[in-house]
C-alpha cells in the first residue's frame, strides 16, 4: 500500500493503472476510520482492482468552527487499518493541497435543493463544502466507481445528482449503514459519546424502527407518528433536529396514501454530539 499527499503522486500511480486497463475505486472518507468505513473499502474490492482512499478533514463543509476543531484526527490509526485490507493506495491531502488558493477564493459547487430540508436546514452551506471537495477529489483521482455510505442518505443522493449534472464519468455506489451490535448507525462523531450517552443513544435507531413497523402495518397518520417519536427522544435527553418520513428517491415530502420505498431520516444532539441516522421503509 502507498500512501501520497500530493497531486502529482496520485495521478502518477493512476496513470499506470489506467494504462493497464485496471478498474478503479475510490472511497473518500474525513479519517478516524471505523468498521463503517472499512466495510466500504471491502465493498470497493468486489467491484475493482484498484482501490484509493482519500483522508481529508474538509473545512469548507463545516459551518461550525469549534464542531471542525473538534472532529478526531487519527492518521496514523487510519492508515494502520487501511494496511491490513487490500487497499492499494492512500491519499492525504492538507489544506494547501485541496484549497491552493485560499477557501475565500475556491470555486464552489452548488447542488440545488438540498439546503431547503432536513441537514441543509441545520448546516448552511455545509452541502456546498461537501459537493465541492468531492468534486475536486474525483477530478484528481479520476477513478470509475465511489463508494459511500447510506448513512448519509442525503449527501449520497446529492452526490449522484452531481455526477449526473455534471457529466462526472464514476459510478456511485450506496453501501449500507454499519451499526454497532446496539443499533447505533457507526460513527466517528459515536466516540465523543460519554459512557452514559453510548447507552442513550442506540434510541434514535430504535425510534426509527418504530416508525417503519407502524408505517408497514398502515398507520395512515404521519404526524402524530413522527410526534411521539420525538417525546420519547426528548424525554431520553435528545434535542431532536428532524426526523422526517420522505420519499426515497428524492427526499420530497410524502403524501397519505403513498405506495413507494420511504426513508424514515433523523437528527438529533446528544449533549454536544450530533447524531444522524436513516431506514429504508418500502411500502411498493
Amino acid at each position: 500500500m502507498q500512501v501520497v499527499d500530493s497531486t502529482v503522486a496520485l495521478r502518477t500511480r493512476i496513470k499506470t493503472w489506467r494504462a493497464n486497463n485496471e478498474v478503479i475505486a475510490f472511497v473518500p472518507t474525513m479519517g478516524n476510520l471505523h468498521e463503517g468505513h472499512l466495510s466500504l473499502v471491502k465493498k470497493a474490492r468486489e467491484l475493482a482492482d484498484r482501490i484509493v482512499v482519500s483522508i481529508f478533514v474538509n473545512p469548507l463543509q463545516f459551518n461550525d468552527q469549534r464542531d471542525l476543531e473538534k472532529y478526531p484526527r487519527t492518521l496514523n490509526e487510519d492508515i494502520n487499518l487501511l494496511s491490513e485490507l487490500d487497499c492499494d493506495l492512500v491519499f492525504t491531502p492538507d489544506d494547501s493541497v485541496m484549497y491552493p488558493l485560499g477557501m475565500a477564493k475556491q470555486t464552489s459547487v452548488h447542488v440545488p435543493g438540498m439546503d431547503d430540508k432536513l441537514c441543509g436546514l441545520g448546516r448552511p452551506g455545509h452541502f456546498d463544502g461537501v459537493a465541492t471537495v468531492v468534486t475536486k477529489l474525483f477530478n484528481m483521482v479520476q477513478a470509475d466507481i465511489a463508494v459511500f455510505g447510506e448513512k448519509d442518505y442525503q449527501q449520497l443522493l446529492m452526490i449522484q445528482t452531481l455526477v449526473a449534472d455534471l457529466n462526472i464519468p464514476v459510478d456511485i455506489v450506496g453501501a449500507p449503514t454499519r451499526r454497532e451490535d446496539s443499533g447505533l448507525a457507526m460513527s466517528s462523531r459515536n466516540n465523543l459519546l460519554t459512557a452514559k450517552q453510548r447507552l442513550q443513544a442506540p434510541l434514535l435507531y430504535q425510534q426509527l424502527m418504530t416508525i417503519r413497523t407502524a408505517l408497514e402495518n398502515g398507520e395512515t397518520d404521519l404526524d402524530a407518528l413522527l410526534q411521539a417519536a420525538q417525546t420519547q427522544l426528548k424525554e431520553a435527553g435528545f434535542e431532536p433536529e428532524y426526523l422526517e418520513i420522505r420519499r426515497a428517491d428524492n427526499l420530497q415530502p410524502v403524501q397519505t396514501g403513498d405506495k413507494t420505498a420511504l426513508r424514515v431520516l433523523v437528527a438529533a444532539r446528544l449533549g454536544s454530539v450530533r447524531l444522524i441516522d436513516n431506514i429504508l421503509c418500502d411500502l411498493a
